[in-house]
């Protein structure tokens, strides 16, 4: 039996260190699922949705009588910002990340889903709110929100999805958010929210 030398101990390592980093993937991989999970972003998925990615900073229940919360409330019609028995303000806060070299359309159709088969859409919110997320144009080679805007620069440093959900909807975990490109309704990502 011939003996294996260093060299081919090295030649073997060299190889493994190939095959691992092959699989960590690059920058021009296409993320359209992922799962969120930690705060602020931590390890949550920068989903690809058309020319622009998007990526959630935080989800989480709001509660309408604390001061900070309220404050992402301001701008929901009258007729919104009352909630039944049983219902609770849920809030999702994301960044959009446009890399190309023109303005791209940032997406209104987005959608929450529980795994008993509800589906929730954002509720409406007026211009006044500065944390509010919008969709509408993205500057070449910018984001969402902006730079020195307060939804960036206070709190969760994303644009406020607002959500009125079923309590028993938080039982039903995960919930799962699409993103659909306004542009073309066959092209989405998906997430699962870590509540």
């Amino acid at each position: 039996m011939r003996h294996r030398g260093p060299r081919t101990a090295l030649a073997a390592l060299g190889l493994l260190a190939v095959v691992a980093l092959a699989g960590c993937g690059d920058s021009h991989t296409r993320v359209t699922t992922g799962t969120y999970a930690g705060e602020s972003g931590a390890n949550a998925p920068y989903l690809n949705v058309g020319p622009l990615i998007y990526e959630v900073q935080i989800s989480r229940q709001l509660n309408p009588w604390n001061n900070g919360d309220s404050t992402y409330l301001q701008g929901v019609a009258p007729a919104q910002a009352r909630l039944l028995p049983g219902q609770e303000w849920f809030g999702v806060f994301v960044q959009v990340y446009n890399e190309t070299t023109k303005p791209v359309l940032a997406t209104n159709a987005i959608t929450l889903t529980e795994t008993q088969g509800n589906v929730y859409r954002p509720i409406p919110i007026g211009p006044t709110n500065l944390f509010a997320y919008h969709g509408g144009i993205v500057r070449s080679k910018s984001m969402l929100p902006l730079p020195g805007s307060p939804a960036r620069v206070f709190g969760s440093q994303g644009q406020l999805l607002l959500f009125k959900i079923a309590t028993i909807s938080l039982d039903n975990r995960p919930l799962e958010m699409k993103i659909v490109n306004p542009l073309n309704p066959h092209s989405s990502a998906s997430a699962e929210l870590d509540v």
